[in-house]
């Protein structure tokens, strides 16, 4: 059985562990290796363990936690300004009244007991002039900023993982052209060297033929070099451990379409994540200018306050106008205000901060026009692919009729055996051009959708 990247109900399997050898610890499928024993992971699957084991994408994360700290901060120090006290310690036993007393003042004795007295007091506010909605405000566009910080990181990896997916596939598409290459030739040479041996072929002919068949060979290594390269990369990506491959389906187009250019550009104002940055980092800024404003005026609260106090060896003082701290219990509450009047420095502040409402502004204009050009020229090369598919396609069509058509004439006996090697190397040369059509397009197409941030681009479906 093979062990493809998806479970039933379409979430992503665990990890397999670490493999045993060289070839595992490198994350590729070694040669030996059955490849019914590996388990495979195909495009949707390696897209999920990318979103969720990609580092950046978890660096993205944890600034987000952050953020989001901040925010439950913002929302309840406004109402957490209150302090509580408490202690324990020796009293000596004080008997009397404010008029008289049979003890002296002498803080110790050998009557000692123990006193103890907790208390609590602090401020609710009730009037900060928009000082609490706007730090509660920018933590809110801050959370935003990170949100789609994480949606650029995880674009980004996205984008990785699709360039080396089709890259294993183009790999593996090339060595099943070269081998169908070395086939073609291996069924012709043998014929080409006999009829030299008799001195009816033509001795350049067969050098020609060799050197393409040794030329085949070295196309192989390579593209078995770029299969495991790329298999390794995409391991890192998805952050798979032990051995880690994928299906062995031929690289195909992506069925989108392209529209016209303002549908991309509208898509990128909506869903290119470095825009909502900018934007989301505007309302920030304004939060701050606005928080900047309000600390000009004055903070109106509720003042309250609680106290108990008990020392068992002094007498209770009864007498409101007699102070008593060992033995009391106190509360009360009032309205109170608090107003800075550092009125210069705090003028420098609001306009320090208008002047980064004006920054992020500028931001904001410099990010729109850099994604449209960005959007413009992924836009330009998706449509240079697909032009560029469609011809070689053409010409993949004639080249197959010129080898279909040699093939007949050797069989038939009307052609030679060398008249093979140039329709061949060319239907090779144009079936490899085919494939890497399809990989500049698939690949051109995940750079249009990163642009955009707009995922339909790369709708499968």
């Amino acid at each position: 059985m093979v062990c493809v990247g998806h479970t039933a109900n379409g979430e992503v399997p665990a990890l397999p562990g670490t493999g045993v050898g060289s070839s595992a610890s490198a994350g590729v499928l070694p040669t030996a290796q059955p490849r019914a024993r590996v388990p495979l992971y195909d495009l949707t699957a390696c897209l999920k363990l990318a979103a969720a084991n990609y580092p950046k994408v978890n660096e993205a994360r944890a600034r987000l936690r952050q953020k989001q700290s901040q925010l439950s901060q913002a929302e309840a120090a406004p109402y957490s300004n209150f302090s509580s006290t408490a202690g324990v310690g020796l009293a000596p036993t004080t008997r009397g009244t404010n008029i008289y007393s049979p003890d002296s003042d002498a803080s110790l004795s050998s009557d000692l007991g123990l006193g103890w007295q907790v208390g609590i007091e602090g401020g609710v506010p009730l009037w900060t002039f928009g000082k609490i909605s706007g730090l509660i405000e920018a933590a809110q566009a801050q959370v935003q900023v990170g949100q789609h910080e994480i949606s650029k990181e995880r674009n980004s990896a996205l984008l990785q993982v699709r360039t080396a997916y089709y890259g294993v596939q183009l790999a593996r598409d090339s060595i099943a052209l070269v081998d169908e290459a070395k086939r073609r030739i291996d069924k012709y040479l043998p014929r080409l060297e006999q009829s030299v041996e008799e001195g009816d072929g033509d001795d350049i002919d067969l050098l020609k033929m060799k050197m393409y068949r040794a030329d085949l060979d070295t196309r192989y290594a390579e593209a078995r070099r770029e299969e495991f390269k790329a298999l390794s990369g995409l391991r890192f990506l998805t952050g798979a451990t032990g051995l880690f491959d994928i299906p062995d389906d031929p690289l195909s187009r992506l069925p989108h379409r392209l529209a016209p250019l303002s549908r991309y550009l509208d898509a990128a104002r909506l869903f290119r994540p470095e825009i909502n940055m900018a934007r989301a980092g505007k309302v920030a800024r304004a939060a701050q200018w606005n928080l900047e404003r309000a600390r000009s005026y004055p903070d109106v609260a509720l003042g309250l306050s609680a106290k108990w106090a008990r020392a068992p060896q002094v007498t209770d003082q009864r007498n409101p106008f007699v102070s008593d701290d060992a033995n009391t219990f106190r509360y009360g509450f009032a309205l109170g205000m608090k107003w800075n009047l550092d009125f210069l420095s705090q003028y420098a502040r609001i306009d320090e901060a208008k002047a980064k409402v004006e920054e992020m502004e500028a931001t904001e204009k410099f990010a729109a026009g850099g994604v449209a050009v960005e959007v413009e020229q992924a836009f330009r090369d998706a449509e240079a692919a697909d032009t560029r598919l469609r011809s070689v396609l053409i010409a993949l069509d004639y080249s197959k009729q010129w080898l279909v058509k040699v093939q007949q004439g050797i069989d038939v006996g009307t052609m030679d055996e060398q008249d093979i090697v140039d329709p061949a190397k060319e239907y090779a040369l144009r079936r490899f051009g085919y494939i890497s059509a399809i990989f500049d397009y698939n690949t051109a197409l995940s750079r249009l959708a990163q642009a955009t941030g707009w995922v339909a681009v790369l709708d499968e479906n």
